[in-house]
């Protein structure tokens, strides 16, 4: 079942779309992982953060292990309750061991999205272009690990739209998505919550969890699987932002991906149910 490794399409738009717009300490994402910092008054409005976890999953989809990560964001204020944002997150494997060679997954997505803030909740829109440089499945010395069964596995690139809303309640966030993807034009949607429990003014821990749902085939590969649409995955993680600086934080996390349906016969190589983590730096500047 190898060579059912498939990728979803990547990183950002959740990220974005559902914790940087609810300001929120955790996201659907590792990499969305919100840090606890306090930007100074003349601050430019730019994000750099960088990171390493040790399996990289997105919307309940194994991509690869040990990935190295770097993202550029800018917040821009357009009106007194509507926020640009746009950036820009590059992500590789280090060493993953698939067997049969030397596999490859890199990947870079350009992210642009407006946030309007009614006070109640946060309401996001999202656009996000993904290149896959290894193919979207990666490659195996220098060829695609996907297969000809399923086209999806071997894109190259994608493109899709995010409609997100977060509701924050005292220390408790309630958040969720919906997502078009224009490439293979398959439906996806997601729940998700996190609470922040304050240790003291440097460090917070915050429990969260995420459940995935495949509308319609988005990247379950009917063709092979059988499967369509279907509950996709659940994800539990809890981080600990610990705040380095007023504009820098260090946030490490630990997590467990839980297939469902839409992704129990792809997830071979971890296994159907795999716990991981990693950690982050972010400065605002």
């Amino acid at each position: 079942m190898k060579s059912l490794l498939t990728k979803s399409a990547a990183v950002m738009a959740a990220c974005f779309a559902l914790s940087a717009q609810a300001g929120t300490t955790t996201a659907p994402s590792a990499k969305g992982v919100q840090p606890v910092i306090e930007p100074e008054s003349d601050a430019l409005g730019l994000t750099l953060e960088t990171g390493y976890e040790s399996a990289y999953y997105f919307r309940g989809l194994w991509f690869s292990n040990n990935n190295v990560w770097t993202s550029l964001a800018a917040t821009i204020p357009l009106a007194e309750k509507l926020t640009l944002t746009a950036g820009a997150l590059y992500t590789s494997t280090v060493d993953t061991d698939v067997g049969g060679g030397d596999f490859d997954y890199s990947e870079l997505d350009l992210f642009a999205g407006v946030t309007y803030d009614a006070g109640f909740a946060k309401f996001g829109l999202t656009f996000t272009n993904y290149n896959f440089f290894d193919t979207f499945s990666g490659s195996v010395n220098g060829s695609t690990f996907g297969f000809a069964e399923a086209p999806d596995s071997t894109l190259s690139d994608a493109r899709d739209i995010a409609l997100s809303v977060a509701v924050p309640i005292g220390s408790l966030n309630l958040y969720g998505s919906y997502v078009y993807d224009f490439r293979i034009e398959g439906h996806y949607a997601e729940l998700g919550t996190d609470y922040t429990i304050v240790v003291n003014d440097w460090l917070s821990i915050v429990p969260a969890a995420q459940i995935g749902y495949n509308v319609s085939d988005y990247y379950s590969y009917n063709e092979v699987t059988g499967v369509s649409s279907g509950w996709n995955h659940v994800r539990a993680m809890i981080t600990a932002p610990i705040k380095l600086t007023k504009t820098a934080s260090l946030v490490p996390y630990i997590a467990a991906n839980f297939s469902l349906d839409a992704r129990e016969q792809i997830n071979t190589v971890e296994g159907q149910n795999d716990l991981y983590g990693g950690v982050k730096v972010s400065v605002t500047f």
